[in-house]
């Protein structure tokens, strides 16, 4: 009697079957959560991702709170139902800072004290660091120890004796004390940037210059159209930051300049008596209250976060450099 065919399976191939289900689904669910490789899942970038968003709230609270309050008249200021969100803007807060600051004048004078020493700070903390890196020659490393203990020695002990200095020379109420030592490779923390500028040199392949060698290129031709293209990370990271330290310093400034000239952070401190000073006589206001000074605050924080936003991208090229220089 003839049967018709059925799907006949041997014992214990369904069993097996569901197994092997069950084993697929529990490898994507792993491979899913820790990655192929344990370092790339989600739940390890859900991990990455939280700390960074904390990370990053801790950063930003401050100049989200700056901005509201800001923008807030007095009136919503002593209002408790009055959280982030004023009732309205109160562009006036900005306008009376302006004044208070002196902002245009300041902001010259800012400038000039920061991104001068800052580009001549960068270049020659870029050609002392690559001697140290590349060169061998007579006494490097004590040179070297001596570069680093300029760095350690506080800038109090050594205050009085160049004030002294830059008086002989007829430099004081100008520039001149922070653009000099800059160019010196030495001012604000220039050991630092010179040992950046070591460890970062030190990464890139002597085959490069090796190369440059047989085509005839020289020690500066090497240095400035081989090593200098490849060490953009290096040199935007040792400019802003040298940058940021001139623009806030506040003390040598005062010192240095005297009142000859003002710096945006100079102007801060002394904001609320130019404020009193500015508005007494016939005006409504008399006192300043804290959305003003929280104006000015950001107008003085405002060109950092300019110079941030614009030099934000060559920060991602560190990666790629790195690859790039890396041996």
């Amino acid at each position: 009697m003839h049967h018709p065919k059925t799907d006949e399976r041997p014992l214990g191939t369904g069993r097996t079957g569901w197994r092997k289900e069950a084993r697929r689904w529990t490898d994507k669910t792993k491979h899913l959560l820790w990655g192929r490789q344990g370092n790339d899942g989600l739940l390890l970038k859900t991990v990455v991702y939280a700390l960074l968003v904390i990370v990053g709230f801790v950063y930003v609270y401050p100049l989200l709170f700056m901005t509201s309050q800001s923008f807030k008249s007095l009136k919503d200021l002593l209002d408790p139902t009055i959280g982030w969100i004023p009732r309205q803007l109160e562009w006036s807060n900005y306008t009376q800072a302006w004044h208070v600051l002196h902002y245009m004048q300041a902001l010259g004078t800012s400038l000039l004290n920061s991104v001068l020493p800052a580009i001549a700070q960068t270049v020659s903390c870029a050609i002392v660091g690559y001697g140290f890196a590349k060169y061998k020659f007579p006494g490097k490393t004590v040179l070297f120890a001596l570069m680093l203990i300029t760095f350690v020695v506080p800038k109090q002990v050594v205050m009085i004796p160049t004030f002294l200095m830059f008086k002989e020379y007829h430099m004081l109420e100008t520039p001149l004390p922070f653009i000099v030592p800059a160019l010196f490779a030495q001012g604000l923390r220039g050991a630092l940037f010179v040992l950046i500028f070591v460890q970062f040199f030190r990464t890139i392949p002597d085959a490069l210059e090796e190369a440059a060698q047989i085509d005839g290129a020289g020690a500066l031709k090497t240095f400035y159209r081989i090593i200098l293209p490849i060490s953009v990370p290096a040199v935007v990271v040792v400019f802003l930051f040298s940058m940021v330290w001139h623009w806030n310093e506040t003390y040598l400034s005062s010192l240095y300049l005297g009142n000859a000239m003002t710096t945006l952070p100079q102007e801060l401190k002394t904001f609320n008596d130019s404020f009193k000073a500015m508005y007494t006589g016939g005006a409504k206001i008399t006192d300043v209250n804290e959305a003003i000074r929280m104006a000015g605050t950001l107008l003085i924080v405002l060109p950092l976060l300019a110079l941030y936003l614009f030099a934000q991208r060559y920060f991602t090229q560190v990666v790629d450099k790195t690859g790039l220089t890396g041996e």
